[in-house]
């Protein structure tokens, strides 16, 4: 069960263009949820390697499954004639759903590129070497969303979930500029408290504080919408090329 309800009912959802799968958890690939996101129109789900079977079985369309740095560029349906590009990048951590299938799947996280600018998404991982071969990939970031928890017992989640101050290390490893942290106080996991995730890393943003001076942490509450003025972020269109690509268009 969760803490408190989603932010918007299903109901008012508006027509969602792009589903990003991290790993196979439940917690981040529910079946109820993505039924739910299947009866949009021309919704496009982008998996990790292995777990396109799964969405084969139950009959959804458009589905590209992704090795480590592979890209899939899906055209923006904002009339500007500009592709949107997805790029699957590494994490720490691992997959499972049934009894025998533990790490059949790959597991990582993604880079959201349109018109220059950068959204990081870092899913469930560890604090490793990842976050600086990303950023060696990708010059800048401009908002990267990351798991702050859980963070204890820190001896069994450091293994699969960075916590707070690791969390911050790693936002510093990518060089991002904007900071909204995710993945805590929705499910009862670990034995932190509800809000013991968030005011670590605000304590920890505060020891920091004149290496961040130039960084910007957004704490939002459980459907608050944030709004970027573009102007104020800078662009940069970083120059990464995959080996294998994918285009996803309307037909």
């Amino acid at each position: 069960p969760r803490y408190l309800p989603p932010g918007i009912s299903l109901e008012r959802l508006p027509n969602i263009d792009v589903v990003l799968i991290s790993h196979n958890h439940r917690d981040h690939m529910d079946r109820a949820s993505l039924h739910a996101l299947k009866k949009h129109k021309n919704t496009h789900f982008l998996v990790p390697q292995g777990d396109k079977y799964w969405f084969d079985r139950r009959k959804f369309d458009r589905v590209v499954e992704h090795e480590w740095w592979q890209i899939s560029e899906i055209a923006s349906n904002s009339g500007e004639k500009k592709t949107v590009r997805f790029t699957f990048l590494p994490a720490a951590h691992w997959s499972q759903r049934g009894l025998f299938d533990k790490n059949r799947s790959l597991w990582g996280s993604w880079m959201v590129e349109y018109h220059g600018y950068t959204i990081y998404f870092a899913g469930d991982t560890a604090y490793d070497n990842h976050f600086l071969s990303i950023a060696d990939k990708f010059s800048l970031i401009n908002i990267a969303l990351m798991p702050v928890g859980p963070c204890e017992p820190r001896s069994w989640m450091k293994h699969s979930h960075i916590g707070s101050e690791e969390a911050g290390q790693a936002f510093l490893d990518i060089g991002a500029q904007h900071f909204i942290p995710m993945h805590w106080g929705t499910f009862s996991f670990g034995i932190d408290h509800f809000a013991d995730p968030v005011n670590r890393l605000r304590l920890w943003w505060y020891e920091q504080r004149e290496q961040l001076n130039a960084k910007h942490l957004h704490v939002v509450k459980v459907g608050q919408r944030i709004l970027f003025d573009l102007s104020s972020l800078p662009q940069t269109f970083n120059i990464f090329h995959s080996d294998k690509k994918y285009k996803q268009k309307e037909e």
